[in-house]
C-alpha cells in the first residue's frame, strides 16, 4: 500500500517537518513493514509558461520543429532560473497554440530519469529549457504532445511553480500489508495506525453523511443468494446513491491525479478516478454504473449454469455457479467485488450515475478473482475483509466528489440494503495477556490499548468481554487481543529470550538419511535444483513407467500452466528441462540432482472428492481422515542427471564424457549414504537406451533405474547424444535399508590378490557372474570387481571373456597363496555350476 503524505495528513496530524522516513519509522512500531519511498523525482525550476509565438521549421530528416518564444515570468521580472522572462525553446510537439499555458522546465531542473535540463544547441537554435509532456513529468503515460494546462481546467499566472500547482511535491510511503490486516489497504487504516504509533489526533474519513438505514427511494436492491459458500451469504450490505447531470469529460484535478499516481494507480477518467480515490481513502471498493443503461432494479445472485458476461476489459467470460453477480433485468452487469460489466460502463456520454458500494463475502470474491484471473484492487481488499459499516459512507463520498468535480446533482434515489452483523464479544481472562506475551501489563495498559484500536470493553467474571471494531475481522479470539496489546504498548517491551529446545527431539532417521544423501551428491560435484512439479501428461507417461503406455495421473483443477496440468510422477522431466536451460546458456558440463515428492495415484482410485471444511474452524478428526484419504501416495524420490564431460581435456589427459558408469557411480554414493545394498541388474525402460539401462533393487524389490536416455529423446530436448540419468524411490530405499549402518572392520593382516578370467555366453549378465563368484569364494573374499569384458578374436562366436579382480583377507592370520587360490577356484566352480562359466587360462 502506497500512502501519499499529503493525503495522510488530512486524517491524522503530522508534525511540521515530518518526513517519509519518520512515517515509516512510526508505522514499523505498530507492525507495518516499510518498503520504499515514492516521489515524482522532480527538481525545479519548473514553472508555468505562456506560448507567445512559434515558427514551424521543416527539417531535412522530415520532422517539423517549432521554434517557440515562451514567457516564463511576469513582465519586468526575472525568470526562476535567473534568465530573461522570455525563453526561446525548441519543441517537437504540434498540439499547442499561441496563448496556451504550458509547463516549462528551465535550465537547472531535473526530470525523472534523472534527466537534467540545460541550454543546448539543436536544429540551429539554442533551446533554453523544455516544454514538458505528461510522461516527462511522471504523472501519466501520454507522450503524444505537451501538457496544456487548460485541459486540466487550470489558468494559473505565468511563472507559478508548476510542481506545487500540479501536486508533484508530494511523496508516498509504501508499506507491506499482511493478509490479516486488510484495513491497512486504505488511507483511513494507515492514518489510524499512525495515530496508534505517535498519539497524533485521528480524524475518521468515514464520518460522512449517510443514507438512513432502510431508505429505498425508487431504487430497489434484492439479495437472492440461494447457494452461499460454507453457509455464508455472498453479500451482507449494499448501498447505492444516484447522481444526475454529471460531465464525465471534465478533467481530473491535478491534486487527485498526483495522489493516485503516487498510490500506484493511473488516471483514467474523472468518474473512474473518483471511485478509485474513495477506494484508497476508505478501503471500500465502489463502482459506478451508467444509470440510463440499467434495466430495473439490482439483484445480487449466483450465476446460472452456462451464463456469460462481457466485463470492462471487453472479455467475454463463462461464469461459474459459485460466481456472485450484480444483475438487472437484462442479466449480469458485474462480477461482485471483481469487475463490472461492459454493458453499463460509464462513458463520455453518461449523464446519470448509480454509485454502488457493498460488503461481499471474502471467499466468494477470492474464488471468482482467481477463477477468472482478475486480481483487481477491489478484489484484493474484499479478500482481506472490508469494514461492513462504511458502504453508505463510501457512496456518499463518491456522490460528493461527483457533485463537486463533475458538476452533478445528488438525487434522493438510493438505497441501503442489508445490515452489518455485529462482531461477537471475546472473553479475555485476567492475566492471559501477560502470560502469553511474557510482559507484566497493567490493567490500564490492556484496557487502554484495546479501546484505542476500537474495541468495546465490558466487565465479566474473571476477565473482560471485548467486542472488536467492524474494521478488524482478523480479531477473532483472545490471542488476537493479546497481540493488539503487545503492538500498541510497544514491541520493545517484549524481552528477547532464546528458547531452549526440549531434550529427546531432533531429526528422524528418514530426515537424517535424506540430508546425508543430498550432502553426498553435492559433495561429489552435483548441483541441487527444485523443479516445477507440474508436467504434461505425455512426460509422465514417458518417464513414469518402464513399459506401460500410460500411468495413472492427477490433473490439477486450476493449473497455473494449461500445457502442464498434471502432478509429476517422476523427477526426470524437471531435470531434463533444467539441463536444457543450462546448456542454452553455455554450460555444457552439467551434473544436477533433485530430492522431491512425486505423485503416484492408484489406478481407479478417486481423489479430491472430500468435502472441503470451512476455514473458520479446525477440521475434525473424521474430516482430516477423509481429506488424507483423498490424497494420492506421495513418495520422495531422488533423481540425477549428468551430461557433457566428467573430466575435462587438459595436458596429458583426454576428455572423458559422461555415461552410464557415472550414473552408477551416483547410485553407489546413494547406497553408501543410506546404508542400503542396492543391486544393479540389467533393465529395460522405454525412455532409456537398450543395453545401457540398469534396474536398481534393494532386497529384491525394484526401487528405480539408471542409465542413458534414448538418443532421440535427448535430441528432442536439444541435449547431447549421451545423457546419464538416475531415479530412485528414496523412501523405499530408506525403508529397506539396514536400520543402523555398521562400519566395516579394518583388516590388520595383509591382503592376497588374485585375478580370475571366465568364459561365459554373451547373453549372461556380468553382474550374475560376479554374484556367483562372490557366493562361491566365501567369507575370505573382501572385494570383487569386474576389470575387463572382452569379445573378439580368439573367442568363439557368442562368447565373452570376463576378468575379475579379487582381494582376500582373513581377520586372524596372514593368508597363504594356496588359501587365496582355493577360494578363487571355489568362486569359479560356483559360476560354472550356475552359469556354465569356464575358466580361461
Amino acid at each position: 500500500m502506497r500512502v501519499p503524505l499529503s493525503w495522510l495528513a488530512e486524517f491524522v496530524d503530522l508534525a511540521p517537518g515530518t518526513t517519509a522516513d519518520d512515517v515509516h519509522a512510526a508505522l514499523v512500531k505498530v507492525g507495518l513493514e516499510e518498503e520504499e519511498v515514492h516521489s515524482f523525482d522532480l527538481t525545479g525550476p519548473i514553472v508555468v509558461g505562456e506560448v507567445l509565438e512559434f515558427v514551424e521549421e521543416p527539417q531535412a530528416n522530415g520532422k517539423t520543429i517549432r521554434w517557440c518564444q515562451v514567457r516564463v515570468a511576469p513582465d519586468g521580472q526575472q525568470a526562476a532560473d535567473g534568465g530573461d522572462a522570455v525563453h526561446g525553446i525548441v519543441c517537437g510537439a504540434g498540439n499547442f497554440f499561441v496563448g496556451d499555458k504550458v509547463v516549462v522546465t528551465l535550465p537547472g531542473a531535473v526530470l525523472p530519469g534523472p534527466f537534467p535540463i540545460a541550454p543546448r544547441k539543436t536544429y540551429g537554435h539554442v533551446s533554453d529549457g523544455m516544454i514538458a509532456s505528461v510522461r516527462e513529468l511522471g504523472i501519466g503515460d501520454d507522450h503524444d504532445g505537451i501538457l496544456r494546462l487548460s485541459t486540466l481546467g487550470l489558468d494559473p499566472e505565468v511563472g507559478t511553480d508548476a510542481i506545487e500547482l500540479l501536486g508533484l511535491a508530494d511523496e508516498a510511503v509504501e508499506i507491506n500489508v499482511t493478509p490479516d490486516r486488510g484495513y491497512a489497504f486504505s488511507i483511513r487504516g494507515v492514518a489510524r495506525e499512525y495515530s496508534h504509533a505517535t498519539g497524533a489526533a485521528f480524524r475518521d474519513p468515514a464520518a460522512h453523511g449517510q443514507l438512513a438505514p432502510g431508505a429505498n427511494d425508487g431504487f430497489p436492491v434484492t439479495f437472492a443468494d440461494e447457494a452461499p459458500i460454507h453457509g455464508r451469504p455472498g453479500v451482507s450490505v449494499f448501498s447505492t446513491r444516484v447522481v444526475r447531470g454529471i460531465d464525465p469529460t471534465r478533467p481530473t484535478p491535478p491534486w487527485m491525479v498526483a495522489r493516485l499516481k503516487l498510490a500506484g494507480i493511473r488516471s483514467i477518467s474523472l468518474p473512474v478516478d473518483i471511485t478509485n480515490y474513495v477506494m484508497l481513502e476508505l478501503g471500500q471498493p465502489t463502482h459506478g454504473y451508467d444509470l440510463d443503461k440499467l434495466s430495473g432494479g439490482i439483484v445480487v445472485r449466483r450465476a446460472a449454469a452456462g451464463e456469460k458476461i462481457t466485463t470492462l476489459d471487453e472479455q467475454e467470460r463463462a461464469l461459474h455457479i459459485e460466481d456472485l453477480l450484480i444483475t438487472d433485468d437484462s442479466g449480469a452487469i458485474g462480477i461482485a467485488g471483481v469487475m463490472g460489466g461492459a454493458s453499463t460502463e460509464i462513458s463520455d456520454t453518461t449523464r446519470n450515475v448509480l454509485v454502488e458500494a457493498a460488503n461481499f463475502d471474502p471467499v466468494t470474491v477470492a474464488r471468482s478473482a482467481r477463477r477468472h484471473k482478475l486480481p483487481s484492487e477491489a478484489a484484493k481488499r474484499f479478500e482481506r475483509g472490508v469494514d461492513p459499516r462504511i458502504a453508505a459512507a463510501a457512496t456518499s463520498r463518491v456522490a460528493q466528489l461527483l457533485v463537486d468535480l463533475a458538476g452533478g446533482t445528488a438525487d434522493d434515489a438510493g438505497s441501503l440494503t442489508g445490515e452489518a452483523a455485529s462482531a461477537a464479544a471475546i472473553f479475555l481472562p485476567d492475566g492471559y495477556v501477560s502470560g502469553l506475551i511474557g510482559v507484566d501489563y497493567t490493567d490500564e495498559e490492556i484496557r487502554g490499548s484495546l479501546a484505542e484500536v476500537g474495541g468495546t470493553i465490558a466487565e465479566a467474571d474473571g476477565g473482560l468481554l471485548v467486542t472488536p471494531p467492524s474494521w478488524r475481522p482478523d480479531v477473532t479470539d483472545k490471542s488476537d487481543l493479546a497481540e493488539e496489546v503487545a503492538r500498541i504498548v510497544g514491541y520493545e517491551r517484549i524481552p528477547s529470550v532464546l528458547p531452549v529446545a526440549p531434550a529427546g527431539h531432533g531429526l528422524t532417521r528418514e530426515q537424517r538419511i535424506r540430508r546425508t544423501v543430498a550432502d553426498a551428491l553435492a559433495a561429489a560435484g552435483s548441483t541441487e535444483i527444485i523443479a516445477f512439479p507440474f508436467l504434461p501428461k505425455a512426460q509422465n507417461d514417458l518417464f513414469g513407467a518402464a513399459e506401460a503406455a500410460e500411468v495413472p495421473q492427477i490433473k490439477v483443477a486450476n493449473a497455473l500452466d494449461a500445457s502442464a496440468p498434471y502432478l509429476r510422477t517422476t523427477l526426470l522431466p524437471g531435470l531434463i528441462e533444467a539441463a536444457k536451460r543450462n546448456l542454452s546458456r553455455g554450460l555444457t558440463d552439467v551434473a544436477l540432482y533433485e530430492l522431491g515428492l512425486v505423485f503416484t495415484p492408484v489406478e481407479g482410485a478417486a481423489y479430491g472428492q472430500a468435502t472441503l471444511p470451512s476455514g473458520t474452524q479446525r477440521p475434525s478428526a473424521e474430516q482430516l481422515a477423509e481429506l488424507n484419504a483423498g490424497i494420492p501416495p506421495q513418495p520422495r524420490h531422488v533423481g540425477a542427471l549428468i551430461m557433457g564431460n566428467v573430466v575435462r581435456k587438459q595436458p596429458g589427459q583426454s576428455a572423458i564424457a559422461a555415461g552410464i558408469a557415472d550414473a552408477l557411480a551416483i547410485v553407489a554414493q546413494i547406497a553408501l549414504a543410506t546404508g542400503a545394498d542396492i543391486e544393479i541388474v540389467q533393465g529395460r525402460h522405454k525412455a532409456m537406451h537398450p543395453g545401457r539401462t540398469a534396474e536398481l533393487r534393494v532386497a529384491g524389490q525394484a526401487v528405480g533405474f539408471a542409465g542413458e536416455l534414448l538418443p532421440q529423446i535427448a535430441a528432442d530436448a536439444d541435449l547431447p547424444r549421451v545423457v546419464a540419468v538416475v531415479e530412485l524411490d528414496l523412501d523405499a530405499v530408506i525403508a529397506l535399508a539396514k536400520p543402523v549402518v555398521e562400519a566395516a572392520e579394518i583388516g590388520t593382516f595383509p591382503a592376497a590378490t588374485q585375478d580370475l578370467t571366465l568364459l561365459v555366453d554373451a547373453s549372461v549378465p556380468a553382474a550374475a557372474v560376479l554374484a556367483a563368484v562372490r557366493e562361491g569364494a566365501g567369507a575370505l573374499l573382501e572385494e570383487l570387481h569386474l576389470v575387463d569384458d572382452y569379445r573378439g578374436a580368439g573367442l568363439e562366436e557368442g562368447q565373452k571373456s570376463l576378468t575379475f579382480a579379487l582381494r582376500f583377507r582373513a581377520s586372524d592370520r596372514t593368508l597363504t597363496a594356496a588359501e587365496a587360490s582355493e577360494a578363487k577356484l571355489a568362486g569359479a566352480a560356483r559360476a560354472a555350476e550356475l552359469l556354465g562359466a569356464a575358466t580361461r587360462e
